[in-house]
């Protein structure tokens, strides 16, 4: 169950380390490692599968097409390069088998998956084969650029809870092998196990380093209307993935940036009903606070008072216009800003919303994402509407 090898072709140049960047050139979004293509080899429902990833993505597609597999994929990936056990990115790895999957005569049965990360390096393979019966473990993983195989690791004892891993070396060895844990991504312990002391080793931590830089900084998100709309306890004012936390992180972001709270406001005066003036949190009860909207003429309306389109509208422009400091997400902290991208996924992104918010929500994420500090990768049923637009991509999925 090793990844298949990849095609041979002259490796590529090592290329100079990346200079410090400031923030909204070209050539700045250019040197933040990105990933430009999901492999869904064999996973659920998706076999042989290879979707582009541009700065803007949006999934397409009727119900059970795989959307939601997708981003959970895109997730699982981002969770195992942030050092996430096995077991918890994938707590119902059942599901993640192909459906017609039949088990080999060891009554072993998995799934592939995999990506590109464009950056520095250029182009950065990764593909991870997993195991899932009779035991949750990676059985097989490669790292990748220009044909130059820089990390390969595979099963060799069953009875041993690890794999055996051989890395690009170039020096007086063209390898080095040793032991890895079978229940973690091996790009991301690299660093722990490299000494960077050649050429090569030195290129194996400069492509492990730009794939998961690329993988982290992701933020699955979901609103939930239900939650947002009775007062809710004050806290850390870090938005959660549900949103159900929206007025406890309006209590705080009203007061930080004056600049980003206005585009917030002007995002909701276009995309709800009715005027818009500002959006504030007020205390709602002991250690509480709600939402409201101020109309301008002496009225307020409570978040409880708006309709589920209204509140997912709100939520999702809150996320785009705002970054790691606010959001639940786990970051790179080793890697100055300038070099991240967050990535937020966003399931179900049109749910309850209207022709106009739809539209509204789609105008302000290709502005945010052409800045280069931030992408979405959404799913719709859908997306004719987005069509066309500068700077989204859209993927049709079929059932």
């Amino acid at each position: 169950m090793t990844p298949s090898p990849a095609p041979a072709s002259p490796a590529r140049p090592v290329r100079p380390a990346p200079r410090p960047a400031s923030s909204g050139t070209d050539e700045d979004r250019a040197e933040r490692p990105l990933l430009t293509e999901l492999r869904l080899t064999s996973f659920a429902a998706h076999r042989r599968a290879a979707f582009p990833l541009g700065r803007l993505t949006l999934f397409a597609g009727p119900s059970g097409c795989g959307k939601t597999t997708a981003l959970r994929a895109f997730g699982a990936l981002a969770g195992l390069g942030g050092g996430a056990d096995l077991d918890e990115v994938f707590p119902d790895p059942v599901t993640c088998v192909p459906e017609r999957s039949r088990p080999d005569a060891q009554r072993r049965r998995g799934f592939r998956i995999g990506c590109t990360a464009d950056g520095p390096e250029g182009p950065v393979r990764l593909d991870v084969a997993v195991q899932v019966e009779p035991a949750l473990r990676v059985v097989g993983e490669r790292l990748s650029t220009g044909g130059l195989v820089l990390l390969e690791t595979a099963l060799r004892d069953p009875a041993r809870r690890q794999v055996q891993a051989a890395w690009h070396t170039a020096g007086q060895s063209p390898v080095t092998r040793a032991p890895l844990p079978d229940d973690r991504l091996g790009t991301a312990l690299l660093p722990l196990h490299v000494a960077g002391k050649t050429d090569g080793q030195r290129r194996v931590l400069a492509a492990a380093e730009q794939m998961v830089v690329a993988l982290r900084s992701v933020f699955a998100c979901d609103p939930r209307p239900g939650r947002m709309r009775a007062p809710v306890p004050t806290g850390s004012g870090r938005l959660l993935g549900g949103c159900d936390n929206l007025a406890d992180v309006l209590w705080r972001t009203r007061a930080e940036c004056g600049r980003r709270h206005a585009h917030l406001v002007a995002a909701l005066d276009a995309g709800c009903a009715g005027p818009v003036t500002d959006v504030l949190a007020v205390p709602g009860g002991p250690g509480t606070v709600r939402a409201l909207l101020d109309r301008g003429d002496g009225n307020r309306s409570d978040f409880g008072r708006l309709g589920d389109g209204e509140l997912r509208y709100a939520a999702l422009a809150l996320v785009l216009l705002t970054g790691p400091g606010v959001l639940e997400v786990d970051t790179a902290k080793e890697v100055p800003a300038a070099m991240q991208t967050l990535t937020v996924l966003a399931d179900n992104l049109d749910r309850g919303m209207d022709p106009r918010q739809r539209l509204e929500l789609l105008r302000l994420a290709a502005r945010m994402c052409e800045r280069g500090h931030i992408r979405l990768v959404g799913a719709a049923g859908d997306a004719s509407w987005a069509v066309g637009t500068d700077g989204v991509t859209v993927v049709h999925l079929k059932p």
